[in-house]
């Protein structure tokens, strides 16, 4: 059933057709990224040699699948937000209601890829500390989240950015675009010191 799953979300995602796109994947990179984490709390619970760290990796494990859920959501909204704006670019350009329907458009498909920055962002403060509290026998995955979790942050904000861009509201987008970047200024970082951590720590 899985395997069916992801066939048909990859092949749909490979095709000609507007939806999933790049959105979809962020989230899922996201949820991944976020579930590998979590594996290592699951992993690091029950340990003699973490018991001082338990109770808060029993925390982290909680937020952790709030997030996977969260980020898996926001494929199918990916998708329904950006099918009507797929239509918007079809419309003619001398139709008078063309501007307006193409910015509201544009509003609600740049909604779902800035939650899913955000949740990418929250993912990451819980790998970070999956990093550094959890077991050391299973330490790579905590660096494979971190990677993950990164091409999730950068994936979300290229389709925030493809739709700001041409939004004629220039206030709303450059909100968006202020959040997008104090974001990614923060959590890219943290994502590369994490896994350099991790790799480092291996060598």
């Amino acid at each position: 059933m899985l395997n069916n799953s992801l066939d048909s979300f990859s092949a749909k995602l490979a095709s000609a057709a507007p939806t999933p796109g790049g959105g979809g994947a962020a989230a899922l990179a996201g949820a991944l990224a976020v579930a590998l984490g979590n594996m290592v709390g699951s992993l690091t619970v029950g340990k003699k040699k973490y018991a001082d760290v338990e109770d808060r990796i029993i925390e982290l494990n909680g937020m952790a699948e709030e997030l996977r859920r969260k980020l898996l959501a926001q494929m199918d909204e990916d998708a329904k937000a950006f099918e009507p704006l797929s239509r918007a670019y079809g419309i003619p350009k001398d139709d008078p209601a063309r501007d307006e329907t193409l910015e509201k458009c544009l509003h609600a498909a740049a909604e779902p890829p800035m939650n899913i920055l955000r949740l990418s962002c929250e993912a990451m403060d819980l790998i970070a500390e999956y990093a550094e509290k959890g077991s050391r026998l299973v330490i790579s995955d905590a660096g494979c989240a971190a990677a993950m979790a990164e091409a999730a942050i950068r994936s979300a904000a290229l389709n925030v950015a493809i739709n700001t861009r041409l939004m004629k509201d220039r206030d709303y987008a450059e909100k968006m675009n202020e959040e997008l970047n104090a974001l990614m200024a923060k959590y890219v970082p943290l994502a590369e010191e994490t896994y350099e951590t991790v790799y480092g720590g291996l060598k």
